[in-house]
């Protein structure tokens, strides 16, 4: 019987012993750090303050779900890009006014979405999300071709005609059906574009069609049905045309961003799934030193709502 008990304990041990290799082979990293890509000023307003502009609620979005967050500057060269996306763990771009061509904006994220695109057929995980004019920027970055037209839906809070390619997702698949359910049925995503991609540009195109599934619709003011959110089928890609952080963080009483119930969960939901996304990532920063001073807690934000429809604003 003794014996029995040794040959346990000795069996035990060597599982428990076991269980932090098997868990290496595949770590999860709980200390993502996601870039945002800076955007260059273009409102008359904002220009006194700064040449380039993050919105603070992009980064209290990512915050709010476990991520640190660091800015990205335009205008690098391509070294500081690669270092830089050889230590973070996934990249947004988000929304704005600039072209998606030409602009300081279009010509780093092209480099970033390129390293992204070779690291993850080699093995290397690093997810890209875009919202608004980011979610356009990756439509082009992908067609090799800008595809917009005039879909306006501006100052306008919709629910989302969700397809059947929602339902099995990686965006969704965590939604509770009764969230599920009331983003079909409930104003809970703010809208503030005047382009997009349209539902028959999108299908017709060969290279969209066959990199993004499409999640979902909806009807522009003037009744065009445009790509509303959309995800990779290979890649860990995804683009919203609507913008889920502010449902939390923004509140100017002039503009409908939607703050009930169910739009603040949708807007943790889809945080929590592209920050559990970096957390697939194990790029890193070779030092702590570095790391430190990468971070977005170096920065102070500005408070805007006097000039612009921002709560607070963050100038580079």
């Amino acid at each position: 019987m003794r014996g029995l008990y040794v040959l346990l304990f000795l069996t035990v041990g060597y599982v428990c012993d076991a269980l932090p290799a098997a868990y290496l082979k595949d770590p999860v990293n709980d200390r993502p750090i996601i870039g945002i890509l800076t955007q260059e000023v273009v409102d008359d307003e904002m220009k006194p303050y700064g040449k380039t502009y993050i919105p603070a609620s992009y980064v209290k979005y990512l915050e709010s779900a476990g991520s640190r967050v660091m800015p990205v500057r335009l205008n690098l060269t391509f070294a500081d890009y690669e270092k830089i996306f050889n230590s973070i763990n996934g990249m947004l771009f988000i929304g704005g006014a600039v072209d998606l061509e030409t602009s300081d904006f279009a010509k780093a994220a092209i480099i970033f979405y390129q390293l992204a695109l070779k690291a993850y057929d080699s093995g290397d995980y690093f997810p890209m999300w875009g919202t608004c004019l980011g979610h356009q920027l990756l439509t082009v970055l992908v067609a090799k071709e800008n595809l917009l037209t005039k879909t306006p839906a501006e100052n306008l809070a919709l629910p989302l005609n969700l397809t059947t390619a929602a339902k099995s997702s990686r965006v969704f698949e965590n939604f509770p059906h009764e969230t599920l359910k009331a983003l079909t049925q409930e104003p809970l995503t703010g809208n503030f574009h005047h382009y997009g991609v349209t539902f028959e540009t999108f299908k017709g195109n060969e290279k969209l069609e066959q990199f993004f599934s499409i999640l979902s619709t909806n009807i522009a003011e003037n009744g065009v049905k445009f790509v509303s959110t959309m995800e990779g089928k290979k890649y860990p890609f995804y683009g919203v045309q609507w913008h889920p952080e502010v449902n939390r963080f923004e509140w100017d009483p002039k503009v409908q961003y939607p703050h009930s119930r169910n739009a603040v969960r949708v807007s943790s939901l889809l945080a929590e799934f592209f920050v559990n996304e970096a957390r697939k990532s194990s790029h890193h920063f070779s030092n702590p030193e570095d790391e430190e001073a990468a971070l977005m807690y170096n920065y102070v934000p500005m408070f805007t709502s006097a000039f612009t429809s921002y709560n607070q604003v963050y100038f580079f």
